[in-house]
């Protein structure tokens, strides 16, 4: 079982997610009543725990996260307002047939894009997750191209959407770490929505009053948002993240699940891999943001030495105890000549355990432009590197 990851995200993105990493340690999670699981640690950018997270399976609502990310993206790009109002079609209309999730939006309403977001996320809806498609893609299928665009561009390997709701159909697939991908990239790329929308227990329209089937978010203060899944061909599944203090600070974890038996145990089993996660490993703070880790020299350039550090502050997530007795390392390109642009990666730190297991690879980039010398302090610099 795969438990952390190699490489950092730091200035690669959550696709770091994806790669396939060393184990740092072997810790044994508990036991995990779910077909499939993966446990991330938002804050390190490190995967925690996992079982069979890339193998493709019917995600069932869990869709509705790419759904809720293409429809925050129009929103962003002002293509989409949350007070403008939307027509329901029939299409919309007609998924109330076969008796799914449903927000009971109907053809003689015009919802506004934030009552359907609501209805999408709180409720579960289909109704408004297909009426929310048409909006920004003008129909279905275009709004689920822009889906799996998405996808490909994540490099999210084992997804493939035929459609916008989760409904069980032939080539509609997932894992449980693209889900966990897509919803990081919800949190992080879209936190207002996150916390306005993800963390609401209760939604009425219409006069219709449902709650969030998330049970965590009335169990566990830290939890603050997740979506819910349901088909016989997937089972009860549940994405969910929390933020905890922690001495270091703040720190997310987000948890997915696939393929419990109940709505009871998808919530049950999330809790343990979440608790689990803050119980067994620490968040070790490094190196502050802009903290220089190493100074170097340069060659041919206007200042003789050049500051290196990581873009961001860097946490890594070790076994509980073991933060003191992590190692780094500095690879780097030498000789460094001039010049140097501000945040070009130059070299690579490595944190190591004790006995030499690796836990993270941090770029390191330039931390302030080192432009070139003039003609004369560039002659002295070549001389001396030729004699070098």
């Amino acid at each position: 079982m795969k438990r952390f990851l190699a490489s950092l995200a730091l200035g690669v993105g959550l696709s770091g997610f994806l790669m396939n990493g060393a184990s740092a340690q072997a810790l044994t999670p508990p036991e995990i009543a779910a077909r499939n699981y993966v446990l991330l640690d938002l804050t390190t950018h490190q995967t925690l725990a996992e079982r069979d997270a890339d193998v493709p399976q019917d995600p069932a609502s869990l869709t509705k996260l790419m759904t809720a990310y293409i429809v925050f993206d129009a929103i962003k790009a002002k293509r989409l307002t949350l007070d403008q109002t939307v027509t329901v079609s029939k299409r919309a209309w007609d998924e109330r047939k076969g008796d799914p999730s449903l927000m009971f939006i109907d053809t003689t309403m015009t919802p506004k894009v934030d009552e359907l977001i609501r209805g999408m996320i709180i409720q579960s809806g289909n109704d408004a997750s297909v009426a929310l498609a048409e909006a920004v893609g003008g129909t279905v299928e275009q709004f689920v191209s822009m889906m799996n665009k998405q996808a490909q561009a994540w490099g999210l390997k084992n997804t493939s959407f035929t459609n916008v709701t989760g409904i069980t159909a032939p080539g509609h697939k997932t894992s449980a770490r693209d889900i966990a991908v897509v919803f990081a990239h919800v949190i992080q790329d879209h936190p207002q929505y996150y916390a306005e929308y993800y963390s609401k227990r209760e939604y009425t329209f219409n006069k219709i009053r449902q709650f969030n089937r998330n049970m965590l978010l009335g169990r566990d203060p830290s939890v603050d948002g997740g979506k819910t899944g349901y088909t016989d061909a997937a089972g009860y599944c549940l994405a969910v993240s929390a933020q905890r203090e922690v001495p270091n600070g703040k720190r997310r974890l987000l948890s997915v699940v696939m393929g419990t038996a109940s709505k009871e145990a998808r919530a049950t089993e999330s809790q343990k891999l979440l608790n689990w996660g803050y119980a067994a490993f620490d968040a070790v703070r490094l190196f502050e943001k802009n903290q220089p880790i190493t100074t170097v020299k340069v060659w041919k350039g206007a200042s003789p030495e050049a500051k290196l550090g990581a873009a961001d502050a860097v946490f890594v997530a070790v076994p509980r105890g073991e933060g003191g007795k992590l190692k780094t390392d500095i690879q780097r390109t030498d000789p460094l000549v001039a010049p140097l642009a501000l945040n070009q990666r130059v070299g690579t730190l490595k944190v190591t355990t004790a006995s030499g297991a690796p836990v993270a690879e941090v770029p390191l980039v330039v931390q302030q432009e080192v432009p070139l010398a003039g003609i004369f302090g560039r002659a002295w610099d070549a001389i001396r590197l030729w004699i070098k």
